[in-house]
């Protein structure tokens, strides 16, 4: 172990107990598990990927490269395909998310992630006991939109990658909406255009049943690498949550942002470590 694992032994030793001991563990994932499982976006992986957008338009990572104001469609695509194949398509969800997978195999968990890698799915998590709340790399919608649905994307984001030059796409390859023929955007919530399709909100449905169904029993809310971006969605409620369950406990497995309300007492386990030293030491 490394030393800040080491020096959590006692508190690991605590989630191991408590997992072992949940009616139900609900898991809720941020960005610091995929960067954890080597999804880094920026240092080495970023410019060993876009070195030349690096020196054509001085980006410093791979987020702020998707916000740059791109001078044509055909120059944003070209960005934009060949980061979703990276993140979405050809890098696998390696060990760390095969360990988190073994650790509840067999127990009745559901995850809830603001990650929008799909690394849960690709690693074998059941479908039905995933919530994406954030949206999906490997979806389009209408830019707009003028329509409420999302459509799988791997084809013509491959397309886009494999025939990009000179850091633009061919014309003909820019995604357009089957509807109303005008631009498709990318699946992701960051402003009011984000799209909430069926599947969305079924997902959303069995989120909430699963809670509902647990209410008040020993319920095990594991966050993992959740930041203050957007805490409402998964550490504000998971402490909510945790507190009027007098049965539940709450665990937060973050490298230096491990904490938890005071209110919480002995039923909180705050793990400030190496999230893939201390997912391997569980398991």
């Amino acid at each position: 172990m490394r030393g800040s694992t080491a020096s959590c032994s006692a508190e690991l030793a605590r989630l191991r107990a408590a997992l072992s001991e949940a009616d139900a563990v609900v898991i809720g994932a941020g960005a610091g598990l995929s960067a954890a499982a080597g999804f880094a976006y920026d240092g080495a992986r970023f410019r060993e990927n876009f070195a030349d957008f690096i020196e054509r338009y001085h980006v410093t990572d791979m987020y702020a490269a998707g916000f740059y104001p791109y001078a044509s469609p055909e120059e944003f695509w070209a960005y934009w395909s060949r980061y979703v194949l990276l993140n979405r398509y050809e890098q696998p969800p390696g060990e760390l998310y095969a360990a988190l997978l073994e650790l509840v195999r067999g127990r009745d968990y559901f995850v809830i992630t603001t990650n929008v890698d799909h690394c849960f799915q690709r690693a074998g998590f059941e479908r039905k006991r995933l919530f994406y709340t954030q949206g999906d790399y490997g979806l389009f919608q209408c830019a707009k939109p003028c329509h409420e649905k999302t459509y799988d994307n791997e084809t013509a984001i491959r397309q886009m990658a494999s025939r990009q030059s000179g850091l633009r796409v061919p014309a003909e390859l820019l995604p357009r909406c089957p509807v109303c023929g005008g631009p498709m955007s990318m699946n992701l919530r960051c402003d009011d255009t984000f799209v909430q399709d069926e599947g969305w909100y079924r997902a959303a449905l069995r989120y909430e049943r699963f809670l509902e169904e647990h209410s008040g029993a020993r319920v095990l809310y594991l966050e993992l690498g959740v930041g203050y971006n957007t805490p409402g969605i998964i550490k504000f409620s998971f402490w909510r949550m945790a507190a009027e369950n007098k049965n539940a406990r709450y665990a937060c497995l973050n490298l230096g942002e491990a904490t938890a309300p005071r209110e919480l007492g002995a039923r909180a386990i705050c793990i400030d470590a190496d999230l893939a030293d201390a997912i391997r030491w569980l398991k």
